[in-house]
């Protein structure tokens, strides 16, 4: 796919958001500076390397021979870009949203914005930030926003283990500060992907990437809740799940398990929930409640495990030799930021649990092992599956004297299977 007119981009945070974007710049016939501050990423993908599960080393070496893609660490190189594209993390400090990568990014490329440019903030973040942060930052060398350059937001939708091609086929939210800049961003991403939606403004662009994570962070935490109630009712969270699935309006089924990881779900709602107490001075009660459900429930899955090796007569936890299967916060992805199965994990062996990870993705990490073996399972006082990946040994699985399945895996409900 590409676009009569190509330009000169530069992607400021080569990570899971910006080197895709990258690479469909790539593809799409710009040319592209690859920026990122990290120096060993810029390292491999000079030669041809990638560092990001999504992205085959293949497509990085394409893009190289092309001769269009120049990853840099440089800011000098940023000079002359016709558009540039801020794709850094936006973490949390205290709880608190932690602008600081975005307000960098924007100071590095502030004297290289020149008239007739485009800004534009990719990253996930609360209503308001593109004009009240990034704009000033942009002007302080003199030129201004709507007059001289243009500036916009587009919020990231990486769906992780999608791949480029699933990329492209996410509609991309677009939304400039006026109309002029509007129609020039969207220009650049019909270009890149097969959908472009028009934003009415920036700040409800920057507020449809909290809702869409929020949506489903406060429904993930909803039935997380009624997994440590239903019991107590007579009734199965997951039965009663499978019957409400089969309503064909009205319904959006999401599962139990350890909790939402990744970066969009309890980051991004805790963006909105501080943005809301800030403007209005009181608390998102909903969003906040749903925040706290999910923070407790790997402490609540290591508790039921505890309770469950205690009930069938097992090791008491300080003393188990439990088997993990799966670290990741999502399944068939080796991503691990903020993943829920590894607050499980610190919270058994805080307990004094003897634990052996597994998982099938997660190549890279020491003392990993690849899958469960019935051998393994047979040392074991308990397997916990916490994430469902893919080609996993089921039956391995099942042979232990006690599984607890955190995520709805195991096929059968044998008598020595607990599902959370």
């Amino acid at each position: 796919m590409t676009v009569a007119r190509t330009v000169r981009v530069a992607v400021l945070g080569c990570g899971y958001v910006g080197l895709p974007v990258a690479l469909l710049a790539v593809a799409a016939g710009h040319e592209v500076i690859a920026f990122d501050t990290d120096p060993d990423r810029i390292d491999r993908l000079a030669a041809g390397d990638s560092y990001i599960s999504d992205i085959a080393a293949s497509e990085v070496r394409a893009a190289l021979a092309s001769n269009r893609l120049h990853p840099t660490h440089a800011s000098d190189a940023l000079g002359g870009f016709d558009i540039a594209l801020i794709t850094v993390p936006t973490p949390l400090r205290d709880a608190h949203p932690d602008l600081s990568l975005v307000q960098a990014a924007a100071a590095m490329i502030a004297p290289h914005v020149r008239p007739g440019c485009a800004v534009v903030l990719e990253s996930s973040t609360y209503p308001g930030t593109t004009e009240e942060i990034v704009a000033p930052i942009l002007e302080s060398h003199g030129l201004r926003v709507g007059h001289d350059f243009f500036l916009g937001y587009s919020p990231e939708r990486i769906n992780p283990g999608v791949g480029l091609a699933g990329l492209r086929a996410v509609p991309k939210i677009v939304a400039g500060v006026d109309a002029a800049a509007t129609e020039v961003i969207a220009e650049f991403w019909c270009g890149l992907v097969h959908k472009v939606v028009l934003a009415p403004n920036v700040r409800t662009a920057e507020l449809s990437k909290l809702l869409e994570n929020a949506f489903r962070l406060v429904n993930v935490s909803l039935v997380n809740e009624l997994a440590r109630y239903a019991g107590a009712m007579g009734a199965s969270v997951w039965d009663a799940l499978d019957l409400a699935a089969t309503k064909p309006f009205g319904f959006t089924r999401f599962t139990p398990s350890p909790g939402a990881g990744g970066h969009c779900l309890p980051v991004d709602t805790r963006y909105l929930a501080w943005r809301v107490r800030d403007v209005s001075g009181r608390a998102a009660a909903l969003m906040e409640t749903a925040l706290r459900i999910n923070d407790t429930q790997p402490v609540y899955v290591a508790q039921r495990i505890a309770k469950g090796l205690l009930r069938r007569g097992g090791a008491p936890i300080e003393a188990a030799h439990i088997v993990v299967v799966g670290i990741t916060y999502k399944a068939g992805v080796p991503d691990l930021r903020e993943s829920s199965a590894l607050k499980v994990i610190s919270e058994l062996t805080g307990k004094g649990a003897r634990v052996v990870a597994v998982d099938p993705v997660a190549r890279d990490v020491p003392m990993v092992r690849p899958q469960v073996t019935r051998e393994l399972a047979g040392t074991a006082d308990a397997v916990v599956v916490l994430v469902a990946h893919d080609g996993l040994d089921l039956d391995a699985i099942a042979s232990a004297r006690y599984v607890f399945d955190a995520c709805g895996l195991m096929p059968t409900r044998a008598d020595n299977i607990e599902r959370l």
